[in-house]
């Protein structure tokens, strides 16, 4: 029975074709990334809004950007599709979207899948929440609800 079960694995693994850094990768072939340091010069700018797309634990543990809308990544196709009934009308403006996450691999896979789904113009944070901390951008504590 152990055998089996580890022989289950052990196929499973080898049926992944791609890891996650080849699939980091391709999206940051297809989508615009964008510096800490750049971010923090258009947090101001009311034609952009930030989303932080990290567990909601994360901010309450790290912190938050301030202005930045809280999207968890988990719903975030659902936000921004029109036809979903989770459809959010935030993401339906004219607004520049840019997605962060704690280290920018989630938020280039989001930002890759937002942009197929028709939602432009869009970018993600390289390194993601710790490269906007690490480049002074402010941070606000996130209090629990």
């Amino acid at each position: 029975m152990l055998y089996q079960s580890i022989t289950g694995i052990l196929e499973t693994f080898r049926m992944i074709t791609k890891g996650v850094k080849e699939l980091c990768a391709a999206a940051e072939a297809e989508i615009e990334t964008l510096t800490a340091e750049q971010v923090i010069k258009l947090a101001d700018d009311e034609a952009v809004q930030l989303v932080d797309i990290r567990d909601i634990r994360e901010l309450w543990r790290e912190g938050a950007v301030p202005g930045a809308m809280h999207a968890p990544r988990g719903m975030l196709e659902f936000w921004i599709d029109p036809e979903s009934t989770y459809f959010r009308e935030d993401f339906a403006s004219e607004k520049r979207f840019i997605f962060f996450c704690a280290g920018g691999l989630r938020s280039a896979l989001a930002t890759q899948a937002v942009q197929n789904m028709g939602l432009k113009p869009v970018a993600h944070i390289k390194g993601g929440f710790a490269a906007w901390k690490e480049a002074g951008g402010a941070v606000v504590v996130k209090e629990k609800k």
